[in-house]
Parts: C-alpha cells; structure tokens; sequence
C-alpha cells in the first residue's frame, strides 16, 4: 500500500513538472521580449507652438519595439525627409514627435493645419464678460448662449437658449497657444465647429448676440436646453405658482353677524333647565 503511494506521489510531481514547464513555455512567447528595442524621435527641449523643428531640438532613444506609437517617428531621417516640420502645439522634453503634433512636409504652422478632419473654424466677437474675463484660452471647452429679443403683444421679450454645448476654442485672438498664463481679454475667439454649426453661430449673430459659458476641463455632458425669459428671473418662483392669483386680503374684513338668540341653563337642587333667550333688536 505505501509503494503504491509512493508511485502516485512521483507521477503527481513528474506531471505537476510538465505543466509547469508549458506553462512558462506559453508566457513566454505572448510577452514581448524587452530586450527588443527600436528608436524613437522625442523632443531634445520644450517645443512652443511655431517651432521649427531641427537635428538640434529633437533627438533619437531607445524604445522598446513593442510599444512605438504609430504615428510616432523612427528615427531623425525619417522625420525631415520631406521637408521641413513645425510644432502645431507645445511640446515637452523628451515627448515623443507625433503626426498629428506637428505640420505637414513644407507646410506653414497656420490655424487651418490645426482643424480636424470635417470641421470648420468660425469667429465669435465677445468682449471681456461674454469672453468669461479672458480665462478662455485655445483647446478649452465652451458652451456657445444665444440671447436675443422679439417683439410681442406685450412689447420686447428677452430670451436665452443654449445654442451649442461642448465646442472646442481653437484660437483667442490672433493666438492659437497655451502660452499665456495670464488672463487674455479678447474681442474674438474662434471655434473648432461642423459646418452646421457655423451656420446656427452666423444666423445667431445676427438675431441677437452670444456668448460663451466655459466648462470645466473633461466634462463633456449634453443637458438639455430649456428656452428662460424674463418671467424665469424672479427668483423663489416655479411654474406650479407662477401667476396664481392673489388670497383675498383679511385686513379689514366685517366681522361675522352675532346670532339673535342664545340659549341659558340654569341648574337648582341638582336638575338643570334649559331656557331660550331672544336679543331685543333695536
């Protein structure tokens, strides 16, 4: 009986053995080898908005082969073969030189090379409130406000909707970096929007005047958009109250008629009666 233990034990530790050794067989050959390395082109120093980009500010490393960005640069060759490249946004030290970070061969760092595919760009006038104090800088988001008036049969009625929502600035002015830290009072600021869009923003301007809400960074929801007049300003009111008619005034008011008769008890030796007596009216 204890041989016949001994015989299952060494089969058990023989098979355990095997399939182990599958096992990290199997890993092996799924994981990249780290010890693969290509190169890669990053940035030798900070690279702002406009700068060219030469042998000197960008430089080759060692990247593990696996994981080279697609749109990335192998090597400096590679990167300056068809003419010359501008950085079409801030770039930093040793951050990998990107397609779509910076412009075609030969092509100038203007604002047109930095729209997206299918979009338009399109200029809002705001002044220093409309344009939120001049916080708004280029690749924030901002929600576009249509304000306008119509005549009524009551006269001039003010309203406020929500023209668009989540709309990329691509420009301040004549700047379209993140360079300046210090607010920038702007008069126009342009948007990154579909050619539909352009058209709402073009025929709004016209009815009446916009301006831009800024909204915080990553947050990307769609509210729905619910027309507010004048009526909707009076703070404490809901649509339940609003214009129920007025409680009659109390103040002042005639007090109820006394009743002409009114009726006595009278209890003697424990046995009550009741007695009725009329007011005399005069």
């Amino acid at each position: 009986m204890r041989a016949n233990s001994m015989v299952i034990l060494v089969i058990a530790l023989v098979l355990g053995g095997i399939a182990a050794f599958l096992t990290r067989s199997f890993l092996l050959n799924r994981t990249p080898d780290a010890s693969v390395t290509g190169t890669i082109v990053v940035a030798a120093s900070r690279l702002p908005f406009g700068t060219d980009l030469t042998a000197d500010n960008v430089r080759e490393i060692p990247w593990a082969a696996g994981n080279i960005p697609a749109t990335a640069f192998l090597s400096k060759k590679a990167l300056f073969k068809d003419g010359r490249r501008i950085a079409l946004a801030a770039i930093e030290p040793d951050e990998a030189i990107l397609n779509s970070r910076i412009t075609g061969p030969g092509q100038r760092a203007t604002l047109s090379t930095s729209i997206d595919q299918d979009m338009r760009a399109i200029a809002v006038r705001v002044d220093d409130v409309r344009g939120v104090a001049g916080f708004i800088k280029p690749n924030d988001r901002v929600d576009v406000l249509h304000i306008r008036s119509e005549a009524g049969s009551q006269g001039r009625k003010e309203s406020s909707d929500l023209l668009l929502q989540d709309v990329k600035v691509i420009a301040v002015d004549q700047i379209s970096a993140e360079e300046k830290d210090k607010p920038l009072v702007a008069k126009a600021v342009t948007l990154e929007v579909t050619p539909q869009q352009a058209q709402k923003i073009s025929l709004a301007s016209n009815i009446g005047h916009l301006s831009l809400i800024l909204r915080k960074a990553g947050d990307s929801g769609i509210v729905a958009n619910s027309t507010i007049t004048e009526s909707d300003l009076r703070e404490g009111e809901t649509g339940a109250n609003r214009g129920a008619p007025a409680k009659a005034e109390t103040v002042g008011q005639a007090p109820a008629p006394m009743p002409l008769d009114a009726t006595v008890t009278i209890i003697r030796d424990l046995e009550s009666q009741d007695y009725k007596v009329v007011k005399e009216v005069r």
